[in-house]
């Protein structure tokens, strides 16, 4: 069976999205400040320092935060590339890397053709694309991890999919729920004693990380997102708030694999991860936006080959209506901009976003809204206008699209000392410490 479709298919999937996101990054495109949180905490790593991240906080080490020191493996390559864009490619490796395993397997299990038809589904599904346009998130290392066991578990190498499946402890916190699920996978699938096993360790390992490990890091003694479990409408209240929305993002993520990974005992894995979403208080996590839904693809499209591969009757029908999903989808999703001329032109404001930036003196304390923030993090001392603390830095810079404040009199009530504003253009606004 020739495999290097897969693989070619993989490879032109880490391409394509590094493309994405480093034009996105070039156009200054505003997404949130996750990227220059894991890029200070990777910086840090780099220098064989604690991660501390100031963007959250002055002396805010990240550990406190979520567990996640896989990312840690990144700071080889971030000491030779020292990028924001570093971040941003490396996710879309990871991404390639979990296309080229599920395209493989669906290869091996279902012939070239078809196999092929899948990897591309998967490689365009909404959950990878809505990360890449999230720019890096540590869950990424997850994906993967997940295709590789769920490769294992259809291929039934259980001693596999255990030791595929260890290293998600080691991603973020909440994943040792679904390494629970992956045991209970393993128990319906027969392998009590294994499936029980994980299960315990995985839960285990949550409550060891979440009551213990990140306590020990956060200043405050405590977990801080127990909270958003139910928030102040309580857990029941919020799992059922906008049930429309909630049933959408469940349909969609087994509507892309033509609903056979209904049929898998696979697919038991996703439902942690919708559980933990649907009773959390944000309502980001509950739609198809950001990366929320980047852990489920593997899981769903692997499901999706376990059931095919058992039910030659159900391929075709199940593929043309996975393709039909899809494209439904794909209406104005990230991977559609790469058609706009725009994405590729430089953005009419990178200009003057560039000329606020050469103000700066490389090192200096820098506050920023999120308007430049991701592009603030590798040379500066960087802190966010919303958790900057007691810092008082050397120079502040404003995105008027994001703070209509005016800079001089937020610095005065803020740091309690006056700025000179020294560059003002294309709604770009600096001001430096001192009159």
């Amino acid at each position: 069976m020739d495999r290097r479709p897969a693989w070619i298919l993989g490879i032109a999937t880490t391409l394509v999205y590094s493309v994405l996101a480093v034009l996105r990054f070039r156009r200054f495109t505003v997404t949130s400040w996750d990227n220059a949180i894991f890029e200070q905490a990777l910086a840090a790593y780099a220098r064989f320092e604690a991660p501390i991240v100031p963007v959250k906080g002055p002396g805010y080490h990240i550990l406190g935060d979520h567990f996640s020191p896989i990312y840690a493996v990144l700071a080889p390559v971030y000491r030779l590339f020292p990028h924001a864009q570093t971040l941003l490619v490396a996710q879309a490796v990871l991404l390639g890397i979990s296309v080229a395993v599920i395209a493989s397997l669906a290869v091996r299990h279902l012939g070239s053709l078809i196999g092929t038809i899948i990897g591309v589904l998967y490689a365009v599904s909404f959950g990878l694309q809505s990360a890449v346009a999230a720019d890096f998130h540590e869950v990424a290392f997850a994906v993967p991890l997940l295709a590789l066991a769920g490769a294992a578990f259809v291929e039934a190498r259980y001693d596999r999919v255990i030791w595929w499946s260890l290293p998600l402890l080691l991603v973020k916190e909440d994943l040792g729920f679904t390494v629970a699920a992956i045991g209970l996978a393993l128990w319906l699938a027969g392998k009590r004693r294994k499936g029980l096993g994980l299960g315990i360790g995985g839960v285990a390992a949550v409550a060891i990380v979440v009551g213990l490990v990140i306590p020990s890091f956060n200043t405050g003694d405590a977990y801080d997102y127990v909270g958003t479990l139910g928030g102040d409408a309580g857990i029941w209240s919020t799992l059922t708030a906008e049930p429309g929305r909630k049933l959408l993002t469940v349909a969609l993520t087994f509507a892309i694999t033509g609903a056979a990974a209904l049929l898998s005992p696979w697919a038991v894995v996703v439902v942690p991860t919708f559980l933990w979403r649907f009773v959390g208080d944000n309502p980001f996590y509950w739609g198809t936006e950001w990366h929320y839904s980047l852990t489920l693809m593997p899981v769903v499209f692997v499901a999706m080959i376990d059931v095919l591969a058992r039910r030659p009757r159900l391929v075709w029908p199940a593929v043309l209506l996975s393709a039909a999903a899809t494209v439904y989808t794909l209406i104005g999703s990230p991977l559609t901009t790469l058609a706009d001329p725009d994405t590729w032109r430089e953005s009419p404001r990178a200009e003057a976003a560039e000329g606020a930036i050469s103000q700066l003196p490389r090192g200096a304390a820098v506050e920023s809204d999120l308007g430049l923030l991701t592009h603030l993090a590798t040379d500066y001392e960087l802190y966010w206008r919303g958790t900057i603390g007691d810092a008082v830095p050397d120079y502040i810079v404003f995105d008027s699209a994001i703070s209509s404040d005016d800079i001089v009199q937020y610095a005065r009530k803020a740091h309690g000392t006056e700025y000179t504003v020294v560059y003002d253009e294309g709604g770009y606004v600096v001001a430096r410490r001192g009159t």
